[in-house]
């Protein structure tokens, strides 16, 4: 089964929200975004969230 992997270059996030308001599976904290949950069957709209960044902070990963 496939899964993906969802991470955050904490470096590279400016705390926009725009993960947030494009998938549910992202919150921010201390003015970070942070995947609720980092490893997913189904990619949903975490790859909506990664290509919505201004910064590219947000990488999905088939592992």
């Amino acid at each position: 089964m496939v899964k993906f992997k969802i991470s955050v270059n904490h470096n590279l996030c400016i705390g926009c929200g725009a993960c947030e308001q494009n998938c549910d599976n992202f919150k921010l904290t201390d003015g970070k975004s942070s995947p609720v949950n980092s490893e997913v069957d189904e990619i949903g709209c975490n790859q909506e969230a990664s290509d919505g960044c201004p910064v590219s902070a947000i990488s999905v990963e088939e592992i």
